[in-house]
């Protein structure tokens, strides 16, 4: 969770050259708040658990949240933290972002949050950050069978000991394993022409290596911005679902996040993750047509 100061640019500056903003926005972000106040807007109650802290900025962060209809369990409540802040700089004409962040760098280590708060879950997202507080809960999830979906952004160090309790990871496009037999990212596929799911040969070793090295993990999924979204269950053969087009980007800041946010929402009422996952696509790629992670959610307002 961060807050994010975003402004929209012509270009991105180069060294040593200001430019001026075309347009500000000061609001919460961060890939579980961006996901939870997405499934909020989907009609699914969501509760953020992570370190909020004290201060102007949490004070900020907290009073958004409260406005998207997050509950927040503020696990460094009793701290003198405070919540990043990322610098994103926006492309007018393409939408695309460049951002600078500390993540949770500074942030406390938290400790592990009451089971509790699973009661009334029916879905678990959770992104590799707060480790120690991620873990407990994602293993206390699996127990009662409730299922945990991995949004693997980037590898992080310690994010092995968390999929050992993951039923469903869905990677970006430049999620790379920590070893040299990676490829790295993959080039965006276009998808053919009216075909709803396509067959993929099994060319994304990243998905084969989740599955084999962690027996638990029923599918590994890789979006690929405008590009079809990569699906692998366990047992099935790899599919490509595409992506809708979409006249004119206006920003994908938090696509990403939103397109988690809309996944764990359809596995709380009980989907199946092709159907998840198709649900999310169609709700990040609306996403992309407004301003900000979330301006999609007050575009009917």
């Amino acid at each position: 969770m961060t807050l994010d100061v975003s402004q929209v640019v012509e270009a991105v500056p180069a060294p040593d050259q200001k430019v001026v903003a075309e347009g500000l926005a000061v609001t919460f972000g961060g890939p579980a708040a961006n996901a939870a106040a997405t499934a909020v807007a989907l009609g699914v109650p969501a509760r953020l658990v992570t370190a909020v802290g004290t201060g102007p900025i949490a004070d900020l962060v907290r009073a958004g949240l409260a406005d998207a209809g997050v509950a927040v369990t503020d696990l460094a409540a009793d701290t003198d933290a405070s919540p990043p802040v990322s610098t994103v700089l926006i492309t007018r004409a393409t939408g695309q972002r460049a951002v600078a962040s500390v993540n949770a760098v500074g942030m406390p280590t938290l400790p592990a949050p009451d089971a509790g708060l699973l009661d009334r879950a029916t879905a678990l997202l959770v992104d590799g950050h707060h480790l120690s507080a991620a873990v407990p809960l994602a293993a206390e999830a699996r127990r009662r069978g409730i299922p945990v979906l991995l949004d693997g952004g980037s590898w992080k160090p310690g994010l092995d000991g968390l999929l050992a309790h993951v039923d469903h990871a869905v990677l970006s496009a430049d999620f790379a394993l920590p070893n040299h037999a990676d490829p790295g990212p993959l080039a965006p596929i276009q998808p053919a022409e009216q075909s709803p799911v396509m067959p993929a040969g099994d060319d994304d070793p990243a998905c084969a290596v989740l599955l084999d090295r962690w027996p638990r993990v029923l599918s590994v999924a890789r979006s690929a911005g405008a590009g079809p979204a990569r699906l692998v269950e366990r047992g099935s053969d790899p599919v490509l679902l595409p992506v809708p087009a979409v006249a004119r980007v206006v920003d994908t800041l938090g696509a990403g996040d939103v397109l988690h946010g809309a996944i764990g929402a359809e596995l709380a009422r009980g989907a199946t993750i092709g159907d998840a996952l198709r649900a999310g696509i169609a709700v990040a790629t609306r996403s992309t047509q407004y301003p900000g992670a979330l301006g999609w959610t007050r575009a009917d307002a």
